[in-house]
């Protein structure tokens, strides 16, 4: 019922808000966003979810502080969503460039050698520019993404984002083959390795398991490519800061497993001090360790 139904009317409605957005002038449309998620978002899911992730994260945190820091996730996603409408437009180089880069030369380093390399975040700030950036500086990225689960919204997302990004490439065994591909023709992939994945190895993040996806690591290894990490940080008046950590270090003692998991250690340890730092900047609404 809810496919036959209610997803064709979320589609239609997200359609609307979409186009709507994207008529705007980018500022007002982060406005816009923020002020519908800061009247909405308390009364979704996400909002228990995230306050429930918050104080186990966070132990002496204050219920006030965790309020405050709920209210900078949902201003954070609102802007994020009415940014995303036009975050084709979005400049990151020249005069008109809303992201400061720092770093670049690892990036820069990476494309030069000619080889593939993975760049990997997480949903922190507005993480579209960890694309956005690379394909405005003639190198964009095969991207691995979560299949939407409204058909209407998974259209506009293939849309939004095939415009800045080589190939989209949806999670799965079929997926799976074609990122092997496209690192063995020498293109560049893109990541996002902060949510859950059931079938992933438990790794701690906040000092609890959490079920985290191994194939950068193993891609890493196989190809013995550049896995570097892109922190996104919001930055006041719809401006953002891109910054473009060293590779990691990828080990090779012989024992695979041990291997992998002390690259995962590096990423989830990265995340976990990015999300320290702002922790209203990252999506604490996903259910990240499986609770129930």
């Amino acid at each position: 019922m809810r496919r036959i139904f209610l997803y064709p009317l979320q589609g239609a409605l997200i359609y609307v808000l979409f186009w709507f957005c994207r008529a705007l002038p980018l500022t007002w449309a982060s406005a816009f966003g923020s002020r519908l998620l800061l009247s909405i978002g308390p009364f979704l899911k996400g909002d228990r979810v995230a306050r429930r992730n918050l104080a186990r994260a966070f132990p002496d945190m204050t219920q006030a502080q965790i309020d405050e820091t709920m209210r900078g996730i949902w201003d954070n996603l609102g802007r994020g969503a009415g940014e995303w409408a036009q975050v084709d437009r979005i400049q990151t180089i020249g005069p008109d460039s809303r992201v400061e880069v720092v770093n670049e030369w690892y990036f820069s380093d990476a494309v030069q050698a000619g080889g593939p390399f993975i760049i990997f975040s997480g949903h922190f700030g507005n993480w579209e520019m960890a694309s956005v950036a690379p394909a405005q500086r003639g190198t964009p990225l095969v991207n691995v993404y979560r299949h939407a689960s409204i058909p209407m919204v998974n259209t506009l997302f293939e849309k939004v984002r095939g415009s800045f990004c080589k190939e989209l490439i949806p999670k799965g065994r079929a997926g799976a083959r074609r990122i092997v591909a496209a690192l063995k023709a020498g293109d560049p992939v893109g990541m996002m390795l902060d949510q859950r994945l059931n079938e992933g190895m438990a790794i701690p993040y906040f000092g609890r398991d959490a079920k985290t996806a191994t194939a950068p690591a193993e891609l890493a290894m196989k190809f013995k490519c550049p896995l570097i990490p892109v922190r996104i940080e919001r930055l006041p008046g719809v401006r953002f800061r891109l910054t473009v950590f060293e590779p990691l270090t990828v080990p090779d003692t012989g024992d695979k497993k041990a291997d992998i998991r002390a690259v995962m250690l590096q990423v989830n340890a990265l995340f976990e001090e990015w999300a320290r730092d702002k922790p209203e900047q990252w999506l604490w609404v996903h259910n990240r360790w499986g609770d129930k």
